[in-house]
């Protein structure tokens, strides 16, 4: 090694320089060689902690997005297995009524054998396949009174109301089925996620764990600081809009809140109607801090995102549906900066995490499996994760 010391190259020269591409390349080996020689063998293939880190976190957001399908796939099963339910009901009931009216027929059949009528006709009345069949006999109608035509007509106006619901209840059958397999598919998804979650966690050191924890707290840090800065733009905003208001009450042009307001709060609607339900459903979030995230869960133990947040605007009387890709809709827009508390916070692209907003940058949310609901800032996963805003009521 002490040869390497001494000697130094010199046939990579221009006017007196070493080319950079070959003071790049001897650099660059040198890196190379110390990286070999301290290297161990075992440690070869295995990821860094920055690597161990966006894979649990993405494994985490699989887990999350999949959650919201298994949430849709089980919310559709119920509605689909209720459908079946009041189908096969009504086909039971109607099957009766046609069996009673089948029995009807067969009493006025009998009692044209017993008066003389034509056997052959009575027994092609009954085993005919349509109404027409019988319309086109016309020597066996003849000898129909009103009440038999009556019977007749109504045998066949339910038979053909029960095939058509019977048809309804096989396509639902086959529905429910379907929407079973994609509840199943969902549920997997997110267990299969979720342990190897689990399983990349399990194999850090003790060592690796608690620098994890330090770049947790770090990210942390840096969201409070960013909601510090929300929470400064929005007081900013407020006053702005109040001096601007007294401004036009001074001048005489009386009280219009939603005047010029180009930054999306929603000034129109008033405390009086929007304050207090969303004081409603902050109080019922804030009784929830402590409990567990579990996925597809919504209350009173345990909670999932989507969960949380329906059931905290119950709580204030406004009914939103149970899907974080339902709830984005159902309200009107804002943007982060006109966000009040109350609103509904909803990340990434695809849509498949959301937080009550709570004011000064802050929400409460329930994060993901292994965690408990909590007061967070709304940049817990960097300010791009933000998808948008929405005033549910």
């Amino acid at each position: 090694m002490a040869s390497h010391r001494k000697s130094r190259p010199t046939g990579a020269r221009v006017a007196g320089i070493r080319t950079p591409a070959l003071a790049t390349a001897a650099l660059t080996s040198v890196a190379l060689l110390s990286q070999t020689a301290n290297a161990a063998p075992s440690t070869d293939d295995k990821p860094s902690l920055e690597e161990v880190e966006k894979k649990v976190d993405d494994l985490y957001r699989q887990a999350e997005s999949a959650t919201e399908k298994y949430n849709a796939a089980k919310e559709k099963t119920a509605k689909q297995r209720k459908r079946v339910d009041t189908l096969l009901d009504d086909v039971a009931q109607r099957t009766q009524k046609l069996n009673e009216a089948r029995e009807e027929l067969g009493t006025y059949a009998a009692a044209q054998y017993r008066t003389g009528a034509s056997v052959p006709d009575t027994a092609t009345f009954l085993l005919a396949d349509s109404p027409q069949d019988y319309f086109d006999q016309t020597q066996l109608m003849g000898r129909l009174t009103n009440r038999q035509k009556d019977a007749v007509d109504e045998y066949f106006t339910e038979q053909s109301a029960t095939m058509q619901k019977r048809q309804e209840a096989t396509e639902s059958l086959a529905t429910l089925t379907e929407s079973q397999s994609d509840l199943q598919t969902a549920k997997t998804t997110v267990q299969k996620k979720l342990a190897d979650a689990r399983e990349l966690l399990s194999e850090l050191t003790a060592e690796e764990k608690a620098r994890l924890a330090a770049i947790e707290k770090k990210k942390q840090e840096e969201a409070e600081r960013k909601a510090a800065e929300l929470a400064q733009q929005q007081a900013e905003e407020q006053r702005r809009q109040e001096a601007a208001q007294q401004e036009q009450e001074s001048a005489g042009g009386g009280s219009s809140a939603g005047a010029g307001n180009e930054s999306g709060s929603d000034t129109s609607v008033s405390d009086s109607s929007y304050a207090p339900k969303a004081e409603k459903a902050l109080a019922f979030a804030r009784a929830q801090i402590g409990k567990p995230y579990v996925w597809g869960a919504t209350g009173p133990e345990s909670y999932d995102c989507s969960g949380l947040t329906q059931a905290a605007w119950k709580a204030a009387g406004v009914s939103l549906p149970r899907t974080t890709y339902d709830q984005v809709n159902a309200g009107t827009t804002v943007s982060i900066a006109a966000a009040r508390p109350g609103d509904l916070i909803f990340f990434y692209d695809d849509v498949t995490h959301v937080g009550l907003y709570i004011g000064n940058g802050m929400m409460i949310h329930a994060p993901k499996p292994g965690t408990y609901v909590r007061e967070e800032s709304v940049y817990y996963d960097g300010e791009s994760s933000i998808h948008s805003v929405v005033r549910p009521a």
